[in-house]
């Protein structure tokens, strides 16, 4: 595995990021997890999965409409049906979609290819009575024919209801194939490792950005611009979110930025995520702008803390299960339940999507334990809220599971709290970063310890 990264170009005097290799090793382990499962073809139509089993993209706005899907025979190749005119370009531009039988001939007197225009019901957009639905089923259904399959189960990720319909109603047995397609992304190769860590290094960027940025008066949605504009400057694919909280907003935390003012004093806490030719980042940092209180720095300990004591267990051989054991319960900072406080004390699998295998938390590790693989790479995210109860500390680390323990590819300084926005001076020097009595938090207890 390699976490080295490169230049964004491909180059004749350096070995990069080898894309035929990337095409290659993604489909020959969902070829060999479809083998080992019990259905007889997987359907996808979920962004994600057809990326990895066609190495195609038509751009992110089409990720949520449910209109392409690409299915894999056992025994056979990718079939690929996508929008419109993307299909001639992939025709054109994607030779590795060239269709074969099921003997491996290559079919061009039929002139038939693995890329297809198709379409699906547009999440119900098309008219009920356009027989669309019935047409998709009638496709699959021609395609397992092919190979002998139409009897066998076909593994589906996600469907629209009226596609269930049309394909029970040619006999097809649809049963749950997301798990065949998890499992095969579970590992990641080492060309994935290294756009993965490309894609960290571009946060990193950007949290340098943002440090500089950060000061009283700029706006939550104006650290989401900044942030956006320095990614896609970068050669980002598609900023997919950028989470702003600061202030009272920290505790609880809302998961959605907002147009609140940062003000002298506040904790502001971001997670960047972004794709970088398909693979993703989950990444938080938490700052404090111009000074922090007392009960923030200490939030923050803790929550470093519980960071660190995880990375620590992280190992081949570990299971899921012994990383959630050193976190708090649910109880501890104030929630009732596992469920109530999920995703706060968390992990997740990274890579063309987030989020993937293994999960992390209270919720089901302990009782559904894991093991975690020399390959896998994943985030861990800790949460701590501020005594005060206005603030709140937040880590995210991307780890690389190596051989011997974990590497971590998210490089931006998190192992204190970090003070950012000008520096303010007195007539006896600056003002210092840690200040008791906040403007906005005028806590005795704090003033007189």
């Amino acid at each position: 595995m390699s976490t080295a990264t490169f230049g964004m170009n491909v180059v004749d005097w350096e070995a990069r990021v080898d894309m035929d290799r990337l095409r290659t090793d993604r489909l020959s382990r969902l070829k060999k997890h479809l083998a080992d499962s019990e259905v007889g073809a997987l359907l996808t139509f979920d962004f994600h999965n057809i990326r990895y089993m066609t190495a195609t993209h038509i751009g992110t706005w089409a990720m949520d409409k449910l209109i392409r899907f690409a299915l894999l025979p056992r025994g056979g190749e990718p079939v690929l049906w996508d929008f419109g005119s993307a299909a001639r370009h992939h025709q054109l531009y994607a030779p590795w979609l060239d269709y074969r039988d099921a003997a491996g001939v290559a079919d061009r007197a039929r002139g038939t290819s693995g890329a297809r225009a198709g379409i699906s019901v547009l999440r119900g957009a098309f008219h009920p009575d356009s027989s669309v639905a019935e047409n998709v089923a009638q496709k699959i259904y021609e395609e397992l024919e092919r190979y002998g399959l139409q009897n066998e189960p076909l593994g589906v990720d996600l469907l629209e209801l009226p596609i269930l319909n049309a394909l029970r109603a040619k006999g097809i047995e649809v049963v749950d194939g997301q798990q065949v397609f998890l499992e095969a992304r579970r590992i990641k190769t080492p060309d994935e490792i290294s756009l993965l860590t490309t894609a960290a290094s571009m946060v990193d960027a950007a949290y340098d950005d943002l440090y500089g940025f950060l000061r009283p008066g700029v706006r939550e949605n104006e650290t989401v611009g900044l942030v956006a504009k320095r990614l896609y400057d970068l050669g980002s694919e598609h900023v997919e979110g950028v989470n702003a909280i600061s202030g009272e907003r920290c505790s609880p935390h809302p998961h959605v930025f907002s147009d609140r003012l940062i003000r002298p004093g506040d904790p502001a806490f971001f997670d960047i995520l972004h794709s970088f030719m398909g693979y993703r980042t989950c990444y938080y940092r938490t700052f404090a702008v111009g000074s922090a209180s007392r009960a923030q720095v200490d939030a923050y300990k803790r929550c470093r803390e519980y960071m660190d004591r995880a990375i620590e267990l992280v190992r081949p051989g570990a299971t899921t299960a012994d990383i959630v054991s050193v976190w708090p319960t649910a109880r501890e900072f104030g929630f009732a339940d596992e469920e109530a406080a999920f995703a706060l004390q968390y992990g997740h699998g990274v890579g063309l999507s987030i989020w993937e295998k293994p999960i992390f938390s209270r919720l089901v590790s302990l009782d559904h334990p894991e093991v975690l693989e020399e390959g896998m790479v994943f985030a861990l995210e800790t949460y701590w809220p501020s005594a005060d109860g206005v603030g709140a500390a937040r880590i995210e680390e991307e780890l690389v599971v190596t051989a011997d323990g974990a590497e971590v590819i998210t490089k931006f300084p998190a192992e204190e709290l970090l003070v950012a926005g000008r520096r303010y001076y007195t007539t006896a020097g600056p003002l210092p970063t840690q200040r008791h009595a906040q403007s906005h938090i005028n806590n005795r207890s704090e003033k007189e310890s």
